[in-house]
């Protein structure tokens, strides 16, 4: 339903105060999110990874994994301590390798320094995009996605970012 779709209060004002917290962090740095490539990313992914999920609901990445699904997106899961597990009655892999199906966007929620080989681990398996949460900045892993041909988002949000680029659900026509 639409209330559903809805990005809650809390979520935003997480989003907004992590992005607050990482203003000193980005200042000097060289990548900027491109808003053409935010709503490619958003309107032609169809299968997302979401690397570092969990099942606690005071999470973000559970409650963006439960508004990326209620956007129409299949969302798998990325865990290895929560492995064979489910999260919203979507099984959860260990690792991106593991997963059988093509991965168009891998989301992650992991810290900066996990950042780096999860992209790797993206780029090796075919993804079509990256897209580091708030507060996941790493510069030399965002050129090496963009050198492999990755599109690339970071430090955003996907549920603060579908809503203000007017994103309804993905794209399923293309």
């Amino acid at each position: 339903s639409v209330l559903s779709s809805i990005v809650s209060y809390s979520t935003l004002y997480s989003c907004f105060n992590n992005r607050l917290n990482d203003t000193m962090v980005l200042q000097g740095k060289n990548f900027r999110n491109n808003e053409e490539v935010l709503r490619k990313i958003l309107t032609t992914s169809r299968t997302i990874a979401l690397v570092g999920a969990s099942d606690k609901i005071e999470r973000p990445s559970n409650e963006v994994m439960e508004i990326l699904l209620d956007y129409g997106y299949t969302v798998i899961p990325v865990n290895p301590r929560l492995a064979k597990q489910k999260i919203f009655d979507q099984e959860v892999y260990t690792s991106l390798s593991d997963i059988p199906i093509s991965i168009d966007m891998v989301d992650i929620f992991l810290n900066s320094a996990a950042a780096g080989g999860i992209v790797d681990e993206a780029i090796s398996i075919g993804a079509k995009s990256v897209w580091l949460q708030i507060g996941v900045i790493h510069e030399e892993a965002a050129q090496r996605a963009s050198n492999a041909g990755l599109d690339v988002a970071m430090n955003v949000c996907p549920a603060e970012e579908i809503p203000r680029l007017q994103i309804l659900v993905p794209n399923h026509d293309e």
